[in-house]
């Protein structure tokens, strides 16, 4: 094979590989839409009521989402896309996260909200938002939202491209499951009792 020939080939693999990369997502349907067993298909399969007790007035005392994914809005289902209204009160914070099956595109409504994630290689990025402000976290990368303001409430709306794109919280996977509290202290450089310690506030 000539050196030619050789380039050639790697360019074309090249070329197949990234539009292997930039085409994931979720899988493509045959249908229109998907339809559950035993459901009645009218207008009604197709609306969300589930965001209105957003627009009642409420006390809410810590960070509170609401979600409408394909679990909570079967319709979605073969979408693509999803939606949730994120209510943080004064002080609150949406802990660190990531979605594995989508990136995250956040619209600031009501408030300010300091953002952040950290990329792969362990940089922060950081941004103050304010109401009308877009921000966008990347697909699987570990990110944040808090409600630095004390006195007053925030709201933002994150769309997703995914009609499941998942929720991995970092504390409560790490101190709300059954990890073992030996490996726990060796990953953090700590010890038993301070894992222990923090296990405790994840305790129902």
């Amino acid at each position: 094979m000539s050196s030619t020939t050789f380039k050639v080939l790697t360019l074309i693999i090249s070329v197949f590989t990234i539009m292997q990369i930039s085409s994931a997502g979720d899988p493509d349907i045959l249908t229109d839409f998907i339809v559950p067993p035993n459901t009645t298909l009218d207008g009604n399969f197709f609306t969300f009521t589930g965001f209105r007790s957003i627009f009642s007035p409420n006390t809410l005392s810590a960070f509170k989402v609401q979600k409408a994914s394909k679990a909570e809005f079967p319709a979605l289902d073969g979408q693509s896309v999803s939606y949730a209204v994120l209510e943080f009160p004064g002080g609150s914070i949406n802990p660190p996260h990531t979605h594995p099956r989508s990136a995250e595109l956040l619209f600031t409504v009501q408030g300010s909200l300091q953002v952040g994630f950290v990329d792969t290689t362990n940089k922060l990025f950081t941004q103050t938002l304010q109401t009308g402000d877009v921000f966008v976290f990347p697909k699987g990368l570990v990110h944040f939202q808090y409600n630095s303001d004390t006195q007053k409430p925030a709201v933002a709306i994150s769309a997703f491209g995914s009609a499941s794109a998942g929720t991995v919280s970092i504390p409560s996977t790490l101190f709300n499951t059954t990890i073992d509290d030996n490996v726990l202290a060796l990953a953090f450089k700590t010890n038993v009792a301070t894992i222990q310690t923090l296990k405790k506030g994840f305790a129902p």
